[in-house]
């Protein structure tokens, strides 16, 4: 049943743009974990926030190739001056996402940054409207520490894999390094009072934090 409700989801979705499926079925033939991938549902919603929100900068901690951030920077509130900073460990992805950026006509736009997110952010002097995380999950309360000081208020913070296909629901002593990550991720925005905070379950659980 959750499969065909899903099937009917997409169905009554906007279809992703030509280039957002060119890169999909790239990463699909050519990347090992292709499951990395925001995906066409997901990418809309990330357009979406984007858009409601109409960022000046955004971050995104990791790239993979390049999905999201061509998601994310569609709503950016002047396309013209808006820039999107996204950092990827793994240096063999960027030939795929310069390409992809460029086919997206991004490539002025989003500033791509291969290396160590937590030594990258703290050289960027940026205040951001909009954050998206989805790297690796033990640090990702590293990453929300890092970032939400430079979080303007009103702004937010998108985070993926919160639900970390259900592992989160396990009992303690089976988690593994990753699902001790994100639950510890939730517990502290759960908890923190600097945030409000709403958990999606679309795809395998959206965080979404508005800095008050």
């Amino acid at each position: 049943m959750i499969q065909t409700i899903i099937e009917y989801a997409e169905r009554y979705t906007t279809p992703e743009s030509e280039v957002l499926y060119k890169l999909s079925r790239e990463t699909h033939l050519t990347q090992v974990y292709p499951q990395m991938l925001a995906g066409s549902m997901q990418g809309m919603m990330l357009q979406m926030i984007s858009r409601m929100i109409r960022p000046h900068r955004i971050l995104e901690i990791g790239t993979f190739t390049g999905y999201s951030a061509i998601c994310l920077a569609a709503g950016f509130s002047d396309p013209a001056s808006g820039i999107l900073h996204t950092i990827e460990s793994n240096a063999e992805l960027e030939p795929i996402i310069r390409k992809y950026l460029n086919e997206a006509s991004l490539a002025d736009s989003v500033m791509l940054h291969i290396g160590d997110a937590m030594q990258v952010i703290p050289a960027l002097n940026e205040t951001w409207d909009l954050v998206y995380i989805d790297a690796d999950k033990p640090r990702y309360v590293d990453y929300y520490n890092l970032v939400l000081p430079q979080v303007r208020a009103g702004g937010f913070i998108v985070a993926d894999n919160v639900l970390w296909d259900g592992k989160v629901l396990d009992q303690p002593e089976k988690w593994d390094k990753e699902t001790r990550g994100i639950v510890a991720f939730n517990e502290q925005v759960r908890q923190d009072e600097r945030v409000e905070n709403l958990l999606l379950p679309l795809r395998d659980g959206l965080m979404i934090i508005m800095k008050r």
